[in-house]
């Protein structure tokens, strides 16, 4: 894939750099800066841009701005955004859209190559990936009143792996139960959360996590 990075820490860009081009991959832009980000896909339109969250100048929400823009701009624009701590507003606000090639991590996943790889090349594919951690946070935050809460433990397991991105059949093979098995899971998660009427596998997501943000 052709890959724009977006990353203010020179050691962690560069390392990336050397990482994607080690895994074959084409590097035509790495930056640190938002508005470097947007320039350089409107030159090089790559298949995936990978941005941190917090860039220059006030390092708040720069790199989850311009990601959105890019989202706008060119739809076919994979975007693979990382964080360094759950923060859920800007979690919620990057799921708050069409979540087809859309992903979000923990920095630290970063440091584990092969789950960083993973997602990388889900996102790339049109799928979508997003940080254990985030989801887990996200289901915390249920009440007596929560439809979340009446969702059995395996109930809860199998919408905390479909949250992340997972098909039912990773599900069924992380899970070690059948497929017809997580089939049924998720449709007495979506009858108990009212999203029945919700179809195809990355709606279905983003549905739950707009739930779940809300």
């Amino acid at each position: 894939m052709r890959v724009i990075l977006a990353e203010d820490s020179t050691l962690l860009r560069e390392g990336l750099v050397r990482l994607l081009l080690e895994e074959g991959h084409q590097v035509p832009a790495a930056v640190g800066d938002a508005a470097a980000l947007v320039e350089a896909v409107a030159e090089h339109r790559p298949d995936i841009v990978v941005a941190d969250v917090r860039m220059p100048p006030s390092h708040t929400d720069e790199g989850l701005r311009a990601a959105l823009e890019i989202r706008r701009r060119w739809p076919g624009t994979r975007v693979l955004v990382l964080s360094q701590y759950v923060e859920k507003r800007y979690a919620t606000e990057l799921m708050g859209g069409d979540v087809d090639g859309v992903g979000y991590l923990l920095k630290d996943r970063v440091a584990q190559v092969a789950d960083f790889l993973t997602a990388l090349d889900r996102v790339g594919a049109g799928g979508a990936a997003f940080d254990p951690e985030v989801v887990r946070q996200l289901l915390a935050r249920t009440t007596h009143a929560d439809p979340v809460s009446t969702l059995t433990p395996r109930e809860r397991d199998v919408l905390g792996h479909m949250a992340q991105g997972y098909t039912n059949a990773s599900v069924a093979a992380r899970l070690h139960i059948s497929v017809s098995a997580v089939e049924k899971h998720v449709n007495a998660i979506f009858d108990k959360l009212g999203l029945s009427h919700v179809t195809g596998y990355s709606r279905r997501v983003l549905a739950v996590l707009r739930y779940l943000g809300s």
